[in-house]
């Protein structure tokens, strides 16, 4: 009786599609799974290759297929739908999946630990609080300006605009400093929560040797350091510096036909979180160079002569990302001279 070598696992749910084939190609199974039954099913068949689309859910079957002796492999979304032959169907997506996983050229998502998904989970529930607080900030501001209080913008000037409230309520509508200090309360515990969870992130790097060595690069705080330790299983994953920076969507866009090469803007593919914290991370490196409170990095300095300050800032995320890529896969400390 011939084996199944391979199977591709449609995820949803509750209702879940099998798609498995022999080493010749032949299928061997076509069937839907309800969710309790995926486990059973994939433990009354030998041990083989299960792919799957790398999704809600995913990395946490991918353990539990695991344990159960067969090797998953978790692939991008975006690189399986080529295979699916015609139509959106769960059959269909299930057999995309199947041949996807098999072609030698594939690029795979290394499945995640529970504890990396809890570390990731602590940065998206810091993200979403943090934009509440900004949306709580606007509608104050927003609000006040209707009685005449404007203050100026960003979050350091909230204390300065609710210390005014305090001045002025008096004069203002009973409905309407109820409604104003409902907002006011709103921040004061989003704040505190969002301090709270910043310092279970600062617990984390403290307890991870790798994030400690990010810490010694420059524009590379808590916060970056703990997301790219979670969200990079193994950094050996990537052959290169540049396909790190490459993966994080920090390197140009090549648009080229005919013999002519041409690059655009960065392809911003990837990790847009991690991204967005190495530019944020390199816009301050050149704010505090160019105001002369740091002498770090005059390679981009240099650069903003020539080019736009954006374009550098950029630049020089990349450039951070290499560098971390050299230092955890080095596992040694940051140093300028070998940097620069």
């Amino acid at each position: 009786m011939r084996k199944i070598t391979t199977i591709g696992l449609d995820l949803a749910k509750n209702v879940f599609q099998v798609h498995g084939i022999d080493n010749l190609g032949n299928v061997m199974v076509r069937r839907q799974l309800r969710r309790g039954e995926v486990l059973r099913f994939f433990r009354g068949i030998q041990p083989c290759l299960v792919g799957i689309e790398a999704c809600g859910s995913s990395h946490y079957w991918a353990r539990e297929i695991e344990k159960l002796g067969h090797v998953v492999k978790l692939m991008p979304a975006g690189y399986v739908k080529p295979y699916v032959k015609r139509g959106k169907t769960d059959a269909a997506d299930a057999e995309a999946i199947c041949e996807a996983v098999t072609r030698p050229t594939m690029r795979f998502v290394a499945a995640k630990s529970a504890d990396q998904q809890s570390v990731l989970m602590m940065h998206k529930v810091r993200e979403l609080l943090v934009r509440q607080r900004t949306m709580l900030i606007n509608s104050l501001r927003g609000h006040l300006s209707e009685f005449g209080v404007i203050g100026a913008g960003g979050a350091k000037n909230v204390p300065k605009l609710v210390e005014h409230f305090h001045e002025i309520q008096g004069s203002l509508p009973e409905l309407a400093r109820a409604m104003l200090w409902t907002i006011i309360d709103q921040l004061q515990r989003l704040g505190a929560e969002v301090v709270k969870i910043e310092k279970k992130i600062v617990d984390s790097v403290r307890a991870d040797a790798a994030a400690r060595r990010l810490l010694s690069i420059p524009g590379v705080g808590p916060i970056t350091a703990s997301a790219i330790t979670a969200a990079v299983s193994d950094i050996r994953n990537f052959s290169s510096g540049r396909r790190f920076a490459s993966w994080l969507g920090l390197t140009p866009r090549p648009h080229s036909s005919g013999g002519k090469e041409r690059m655009s803007g960065i392809s911003k593919q990837g990790d847009g979180y991690i991204r967005k914290l190495l530019v944020v991370g390199a816009t301050a490196i050149i704010r505090f160079t160019k105001d002369g409170s740091s002498a770090s990095h005059d390679w981009a300095v240099s650069l903003m002569d020539r080019k736009p300050a954006r374009v550098v800032t950029v630049a020089l995320a990349n450039k951070t990302a290499r560098i971390i890529w050299a230092l955890l896969v080095r596992e040694q400390q940051y140093m300028k001279s070998v940097a620069a």
